[in-house]
């Protein structure tokens, strides 16, 4: 359950009450009707009304920051191996930080910078 006055935004409409997405919001109140799927009151000062809306719904302002920075992050580190022609870091960026050795090639074969490029605008281009 998140706290009274926590700021969150609408990230889905599970519901169809032509919720405005990506607004952000207050939660103003809880629902504790047991009956009721919906969790909270949400205050939109963008649309001015308030809104029953379920958990599921809506998300920290603060965790969608993140996600997005990790994005990111995870994007700059993927365009500086490909700068640099590092391909142990664009492995490990690729494959979640796991070196796995290549099945393609031989153990004891290496790949020259312009295979390894030629190689990664292949799996770019499929």
């Amino acid at each position: 359950m998140l706290q009274l006055g926590t700021k969150v935004v609408i990230v889905a409409d599970q519901y169809e009450q032509n919720l405005p997405i990506g607004e952000h919001g207050y939660i103003i109140a809880y629902d504790r009707n047991a009956d009721n799927v919906f969790d909270y009151v949400l205050r939109v000062p963008n649309a001015n009304r308030n809104f029953l809306i379920p958990d599921e719904d809506v998300e920290l302002e603060e965790v969608l920051i993140q996600d997005e920075v990790d994005r990111i992050e995870r994007e700059a580190l993927i365009d500086f191996a490909l700068a640099t022609h590092n391909e142990e870091l664009f492995k490990r960026i690729m494959n979640g930080d796991e070196c796995e050795p290549e099945t393609e090639l031989g153990s004891n074969e290496t790949l020259s910078p312009a295979d390894f490029i030629r190689q990664v605008n292949l799996k770019a281009w499929i």
